[in-house]
């Protein structure tokens, strides 16, 4: 009993700067102010706001800049032109367009160079029929190629060529045909035969 008395004694000498909240056995304590208070303006919650402007890349910039050339060049689009051709090769087609200009080659907006990744073979291609009738500098050609890959697409556009050259004139045909310009390459892959391992390999035979 004593000691019950003792422990009420030195609760009651203690001083509690709390608030006792209307729950049950839960105690809030109010904050005390910081020392180090900031102004009322500087409280305020700051609205941040960051602009930023990304440059596109180089490669981009100049597609578009291509896209505007083309544009410029070849009002009302590829369909409205005159002297057009399309050519097909495997899966791959193009249509080409021939504008009088200095031997200008522009593939799906972008450099023929760049396009076919610089591959000899591929850039040949394309300029053949320009090169057999002597027109390597005469014209410009403007081409929309899909499907197929590089290969099959710069064979496409060399029919293409070939076919909007017919159109600049018929005497054009008799120098083309000469050199198979103007004949479509049906070639394709053959297709993979049931039993097997591709078109015409069969599996090492085995006795046993």
């Amino acid at each position: 009993m004593a000691s019950i008395t003792n422990l009420a004694s030195s609760l009651s000498s203690l001083s509690f700067s709390s608030q006792v909240s209307q729950r049950p056995n839960t105690i809030s304590f109010p904050r005390a102010n910081s020392v180090f208070a900031l102004p009322a303006e500087s409280a305020r919650r700051a609205s941040l706001s960051i602009t930023a402007t990304v440059s596109a890349p180089p490669e981009e910039e100049e597609i578009v800049e291509l896209k505007k050339y083309v544009k410029s060049r070849l009002p009302g689009g590829f369909a409205a032109q005159k002297i057009i051709g399309t050519g097909r090769r495997k899966c791959a087609i193009a249509r080409v367009v021939l504008q009088e200009g200095t031997g200008k080659v522009i593939i799906n907006y972008r450099d023929a160079k760049e396009y076919l990744q610089g591959n000899p073979l591929w850039l040949q291609y394309v300029k053949v029929p320009l090169v057999t009738l002597g027109y390597e500098n005469s014209y410009d050609i403007f081409m929309k190629a899909h499907g197929g890959g590089l290969s099959g697409q710069a064979q496409a556009i060399t029919l293409g060529v070939a076919r909007a050259l017919l159109k600049v004139s018929a005497d054009h045909r008799s120098p083309l045909k000469k050199e198979g310009l103007l004949t479509r390459d049906a070639r394709v892959v053959e297709r993979k035969k049931a039993g097997l391992k591709k078109a015409r390999k069969a599996p090492q035979f085995s006795k046993r």
